[in-house]
């Protein structure tokens, strides 16, 4: 983990997006995201100025990318006619080159995810100052996010912890 590049609303364009990504071994995309069931090349994340679809993505060459966070609504949801089959925003970045992907089975809401993400990457810091490798803990760090939002939100409001999942190894 290291330097960062903030795109903020105008700036977030897909151009802008799609260079910054060739940049970073981990992205965070806090946007609208849809899924395209019939071609899933399609599914994209909406920016300023247009969708960065799948198909944009699986165009670049990202090498040794580790982690994308998904903060977009049904980022993980698949398709009930196609119960055996994973098509959705999150196994596309699978599929792109991304080892470890965190993304939502359902909506997800404007409270909640500042949360989740905000622990998710203080655990990830804490793993690297204590000399482990971030990259095994992200899971880890998932599980404490959601404990931490769990407790905060209490059991009763699930719908608000359930959705986020990980994706990889």
């Amino acid at each position: 983990m290291g330097d960062l590049t903030w795109l903020d609303h105008e700036q977030a364009t897909v151009s802008a997006v799609l260079d910054a990504l060739s940049q970073y071994n981990i992205v965070h995309l806090a946007c609208h995201g849809v899924q395209d069931a019939v071609d899933a090349t399609r599914s994209a994340f909406i920016l300023f100025d247009g969708r960065l679809t799948l198909h944009d993505l699986m165009a670049k060459s990202l090498t040794d990318v580790e982690l994308a966070v998904l903060s977009a609504c049904q980022t993980a949801t698949g398709d009930t006619g196609l119960p055996e089959e994973a098509v959705h925003l999150a196994a596309g970045m699978l599929s792109v080159g991304y080892r470890n992907v965190i993304g939502t089975m359902w909506s997800i809401g404007d409270n909640e995810a500042p949360i989740v993400a905000g622990v998710l990457y203080s655990k990830l810091l804490e793993y690297q100052d204590t000399g482990m490798d971030w990259r095994d803990g992200i899971a880890y760090a998932l599980h404490h996010a959601i404990q931490g939002l769990r407790e905060e939100v209490k059991e009763e409001s699930f719908a608000k912890w359930v959705p986020f999942i990980h994706f990889g190894v």
